[in-house]
């Protein structure tokens, strides 16, 4: 498989649910940048990873969706689910402080590694709004036509039942005109050092996520992630 069509590659139920989103040319210019910049430079997440959200997170098992905005542009950091690392990596300051809310809200203490596939696994679609990004120039990839495909993304999110929407930051709360009111939105500062102290601290996400879940006859998420031999 070569790498240009490696990169789009969707889990069979979402590709079933957005075929004529990925049969649009506008998605087809898309994928030819990300190999024509995966040619010339360096690109995260790998080729493999760039849908890796979606395989950890099966349309029919969808019940939380976290909106991120474009992947970690450092080296080793992205691999396709929005603010998490692979174990062995150091904790960027968003994750850090989202432990550091997941511990206030639920007493739950932060993990010694970043890798947050346990949540993906129960439902948890951990979802950037750009899911390509070119190493070390953050947001290098916004406006080449990832936007409109993740919004059909979140679209297709809001017709299940009873889904719970985590929208940190100014640029994910915009996407809660697509939700209806039966899901559960929450929308608060984003945990960047940049703007965490205004609202995303103290704003109890986890639990309000549980919450609701439970009100909805769903079982609650654990969010303790498992412990994993750290990888050097």
């Amino acid at each position: 498989m070569t790498e240009s069509k490696s990169t789009t590659v969707l889990p069979a139920d979402w590709a079933s649910v957005l075929q004529d989103e990925l049969r649009q040319p506008y998605f087809s210019e898309l994928q030819e940048f990300v190999s024509q910049e995966r040619r010339t430079g360096t690109v995260f997440p790998a080729a493999e990873n760039v849908f890796r959200a979606f395989e950890l997170t099966p349309l029919n098992s969808l019940r939380v969706l976290i909106l991120g905005q474009d992947p970690y542009h450092d080296d080793g950091q992205a691999h396709g689910l929005s603010f998490s690392v692979l174990p062995g990596v150091r904790h960027p300051p968003s994750l850090r402080n989202i432990f550091a809310e997941l511990q206030t809200d639920l007493g739950i203490p932060p993990a010694r590694h970043g890798c947050l596939e346990a949540w993906a696994q129960q439902g948890v679609l951990l979802l950037n709004t750009v899911l390509t990004v070119r190493a070390h120039e953050a947001n290098s990839h916004q406006k080449k036509g990832w936007e409109r495909f993740t919004d059909r993304v979140i679209q297709e999110a809001n017709r299940r039942p009873s889904v719970a929407f985590i929208l940190w930051g100014k640029p994910a709360q915009k996407k809660a005109e697509f939700l209806d009111d039966r899901h559960c939105v929450i929308q608060s500062a984003h945990p960047s050092p940049l703007s965490a102290r205004r609202g995303f601290f103290g704003s109890r996400p986890f639990s309000t996520v549980n919450e609701f879940l439970e009100r909805s006859g769903q079982l609650p998420i654990d969010w303790t992630l498992p412990d994993v031999a750290e990888v050097e």
